[in-house]
């Protein structure tokens, strides 16, 4: 283990990056958008937004405790309408449901239950593919490419007649690529005449591009496209379980019917106000980038290649077994990414707070440096 002084030695030979004096917060940013304090295991293994709920979303949470005697249905055809219009859809074309998982297992269940075939990348978010195979579905994995992202020619020549649903994690996760735009459009345009496609855009509010197009134009167009989106990333609401689905109408209500949680009042009344609240939004994608930015500059000193990330994590080789590296870094008091096969020398890092990410790498230092 590093000594004091090694340790700052270390921190200075990558630019103070431990210190990192212009990513804490000021007392009123604390007061808003950081009120707890250090825990004694840092999380950054499920890339959560430290930061959320925010001050806002908090407030709403307790006047809505008022309303929790009675069930969510009407609360959440309110958030589908206001989501509605936020996307430039109809109110039937919005599912609300107990966080994106659950709308990508229901949509699972509804298209490729008993034999049916999903085609998807691989390494990839397996929410839907494990579940869906526990009610007879198949599912055919596609390899990403050099890049670490999807390689959509190869999946397009996989498509055949049993083929239900492609799934696409874009930004994907756990690699953090994005799928050239134009790439993406042709691909729904055609994919879509086959299958339907389904665009897991949980990290979507991550990408710098603002020109870079959601599929949720491809379902506007009518095409046979479901896209995902969450309140967990971005608006700090992992612990809530509130996300949705948008379909056109003939595709939702076919979803709607296997919709069992469609999340709860409170989460609900607290998604209507993340909405509103553009400057937690703002801020939390400054954090993001920020932290994101100290951790390249970690792996450039340390010469550890990465994949430049659309997300609020980061794809790294570690060279060394990530199922030796997980415990190393908990001992320091960091939970990092878990295996993701076959890349079993990669490592998923989470952003966090300015104090969690320095201490991810001091760690680092410490278990590489020494």
């Amino acid at each position: 283990m590093h000594s004091r002084r090694d340790w700052i030695k270390a921190s200075m030979g990558i630019g103070g990056l431990m210190l990192a004096p212009s990513s804490l917060l000021t007392a009123q940013e604390k007061e808003h958008f950081r009120p707890r304090s250090l825990d004694p295991i840092v999380r950054l293994s499920s890339n959560e937004n430290p930061y959320g709920p925010s001050q806002r979303v908090r407030v709403r949470i307790k006047q809505s405790f008022e309303h929790a005697c009675r069930y969510p249905y009407a609360y959440s055809d309110e958030l589908a309408e206001q989501l509605a219009k936020k996307h430039g859809v109809s109110p039937e074309s919005i599912i609300v449901t107990g966080g994106s998982t659950e709308g990508l297992k229901v949509t699972g269940i509804t298209f490729a239950a008993n034999g049916g075939e999903i085609i998807s990348g691989q390494p990839t978010f397996l929410a839907m593919m494990d579940y869906a195979k526990q009610w007879g579905a198949t599912v055919k994995w596609v390899p990403v490419g050099e890049d670490k992202g999807y390689d959509l020619e190869a999946i397009e020549k996989q498509i055949s007649s049993n083929t239900k649903l492609v799934f696409l994690c874009n930004p994907n996760n756990p690699t953090g690529t994005l799928v050239p735009a134009q790439k993406l459009v042709d691909f729904c345009a055609v994919a879509s005449k086959k299958t339907i496609v389904f665009s897991d855009e949980a990290y979507y509010d991550f990408i710098e591009d603002p020109n870079y197009p959601s599929l949720i134009e491809a379902v506007k167009r009518g095409e046979n496209v479901i896209v995902s989106k969450t309140f967990s990333k971005v608006y700090g609401m992992a612990g809530l379980r509130v996300g949705y689905l948008i379909a056109k109408p003939e595709i939702a209500q076919q979803i709607r019917k296997n919709v069992v949680a469609m999340s709860n009042v409170l989460a609900v009344e607290a998604a209507k106000e993340a909405l509103q609240d553009e400057a937690f939004y703002r801020f939390s994608l400054q954090k993001n980038k920020e932290a994101k930015e100290r951790i390249y500059q970690l792996l450039d000193h340390l010469k550890l290649d990465y994949v430049q990330s659309h997300t609020n994590f980061i794809f790294f080789q570690s060279q060394r077994d990530i199922r030796e590296l997980g415990p190393a870094m908990l001992e320091k008091g960091v939970r990092i990414g878990r295996p993701f096969p076959p890349f079993f020398d990669w490592c998923r890092i989470s952003t966090g707070t300015a104090e969690e990410v320095s201490l991810f790498l001091k760690g680092m230092l410490e278990i590489y440096e020494t």
